[in-house]
């Protein structure tokens, strides 16, 4: 009994694969239409969004391509295919702007970019498109039950893009590219108001700075290692429990006793008339 029922499996199974292939490649455009949405109800989104494509020419002026269009872009959403789903998403949302169905699309397609943003360290093309579009949906949709989520994703998304910035710059102080290190982390602190990485941008600010000062030519030496101590200022004012504040004061002793040294020797130079 045990054998003819997995028998029977079998021939339904092989009967289904049959008639589905039948279907997609001989089938009236009404057939295929009718199997692509019981498929797509179903759960089997491949053969879904496979006789999708059959039918989408000899429906796309008729009152159905809405529903096609949608259900081809949530079968690729449910199927992984997170670039084409938001394509699709982005076309029904523009050929249909007052459908019922906008505001799951506008979610889904900021959401296809989410998942398809990649970490920090690559290329963030997709994660500006997702910020983009979530901001875009909460400010359409504010009254919206996915509008929490959306603004979770969106903080996910900020902080990662900060990292980037973040990393970037301090990417240049581990090479020794001190002045634009010194650059990029002015440049993250005026961006990212508020950012968890504040304090570390400012400690490696001031380290850059602290390097570019000691090691500078004499003729530069003043106004960058007056740079490097207002630098450790602002780490101070900023974050005055800060626990580099310790680790740095010897190099701030440093920085101070080179200045000296520096605006002696300038003297020295100028009062012998050199």
């Amino acid at each position: 009994m045990k054998r003819l029922g997995v028998f029977l499996v079998l021939s339904l199974l092989l009967l289904s694969c049959s008639e589905y292939q039948k279907v997609l490649n001989k089938g009236k455009v009404e057939d295929q239409y009718k199997m692509a949405t019981e498929y797509f109800e179903e759960g089997e989104f491949n053969k879904s969004v496979n006789l999708f494509e059959k039918v989408i020419p000899k429906y796309s002026r008729k009152p159905q391509m809405e529903r096609i269009q949608f259900m081809v872009a949530k079968a690729n959403y449910n199927t992984k295919s997170y670039d084409l789903a938001s394509y699709h998403f982005n076309k029904f949302i523009g050929n249909y702007p007052t459908s019922s169905k906008v505001e799951e699309a506008s979610y889904l397609l900021a959401h296809s970019y989410y998942l398809s943003s990649p970490k920090s360290s690559r290329d963030q093309a997709n994660t500006q498109k997702a910020l983009t579009e979530l901001q875009n949906f909460i400010d359409k949709f504010p009254e919206s039950s996915r509008v929490k989520e959306a603004n979770m994703y969106h903080d996910e998304l900020t902080k990662r893009l900060e990292k980037k910035s973040f990393d970037i710059a301090k990417q240049y102080y581990i090479t020794e590219r001190y002045q634009a290190a010194i650059m990029a982390f002015d440049i993250f602190i005026e961006d990212n108001f508020g950012t968890d990485y504040k304090e570390d941008a400012l400690a490696y600010k001031f380290l850059a700075a602290y390097e570019l000062g000691i090691k500078s030519v004499f003729t530069k030496k003043e106004q960058r290692i007056n740079t490097a101590i207002a630098a450790y200022n602002r780490l101070k004012k900023s974050f005055p429990k800060s626990n580099k504040l310790n680790k740095f004061s010897s190099k701030l002793e440093e920085l101070n006793s080179e200045l000296t040294k520096t605006k002696e020797i300038y003297a020295k130079y100028t009062n012998n008339g050199l």
